[in-house]
């Protein structure tokens, strides 16, 4: 069981899906939003299926997948936390988590295009885990508080730019927040349904060879630790995600010539239990 939004940008119904079905929940909410996972949204859409009361959405195969959460207040991203990703860009291992944050308006379709920005010459790729936060997360006394205020996970990419990021300013949120640099989705995996989230598999291919072939359990700090932490700086709000940073593979990593992005290219990318995504890039 899953949740999703269908449709075209900005008229996207919200769904719950089942065994390849998918069921209205436009009786129960407006969309899939803050509002709705602070109001225990999630736990009354699974009871509503299971009371089958929730109509199926025909048609739901032919419509466009878009971000299956609306509208984050912020999206939170931690850089340099898994130990490959540090090693093979020849970083310093964090003491702490490394926080920057990624303009809430790059949030696009799991499907939808990815624009190469203009005059970028090393637009980068990163597979991540992202957590959607269900509950108002302020000052936790400790990680292990973490989880009651988790609503779910999905699939995120973190498109990069990496001279914008590094070299133009040293200011990381420059490289990271240009348009459509954030697609999301398929789906929203309530938490409850992800065993350890620390045990995903994580793979990116670029034009079908494959670049990340890593796993949630190399982070150097868990998805409860960075919740914690997060909430001592700042107050995470619902529907709010932070994407949990990327293994090894990206191309800032690689040899020289290093493979950057272009226009034409075609990413795919896929995180055990929370689906497959798939971008082509075009030009700006």
């Amino acid at each position: 069981m899953s949740f999703a939004r269908l449709g075209d940008p900005g008229s996207e119904i919200p769904v719950l899906q089942s065994d390849g079905v998918s069921y209205d929940l436009r009786s129960l909410t407006a969309d899939i939003d803050g509002a709705f996972l602070s109001d225990a949204g999630l736990t009354r859409a699974k009871a509503a299926f299971e009371a089958g009361s929730l109509p199926v959405l025909e048609n739901a195969d032919s419509l466009r997948i878009g971000a299956p959460v609306a509208r984050p207040i912020k999206i939170v991203c931690v850089g340099l936390n898994y130990r490959d990703h540090a090693e093979e860009t020849k970083a310093t291992i964090p003491a702490e988590p490394v926080l920057f944050m990624k303009d809430p308006s790059t949030l696009v379709g799991p499907n939808d295009t990815v624009l190469v920005p203009r005059k970028s010459v090393k637009t980068d790729w990163e597979v991540e885990l992202a957590v959607v936060i269900g509950t108002t997360a302020r000052y936790l006394s400790s990680p292990d508080d973490a989880p009651a205020h988790i609503a779910g996970y999905a699939l995120s990419h973190d498109v990069s730019e990496r001279e914008f990021q590094i070299e133009r300013g040293g200011q990381w949120d420059k490289g990271k927040s240009c348009e459509t640099f954030n697609p999301f989705g398929p789906v929203l995996v309530e938490a409850s349904e992800i065993a350890d989230p620390q045990a995903l598999g994580m793979r990116l291919w670029v034009n079908d060879t494959l670049r990340q072939n890593g796993t949630t359990a190399n982070m150097i700090f868990g998805v409860n630790h960075i919740v914690w932490y997060i909430s001592q700086f700042m107050v995470l709000q619902p529907g709010d995600i932070i994407n949990t940073g990327t293994p090894a593979g990206v191309a800032l990593g690689q040899p020289d010539p290093k493979p950057y992005l272009r226009a034409g290219d075609v990413v795919v990318l896929e995180i055990d239990g929370l689906g497959r995504a798939r971008q082509e890039l075009k030009q700006a």
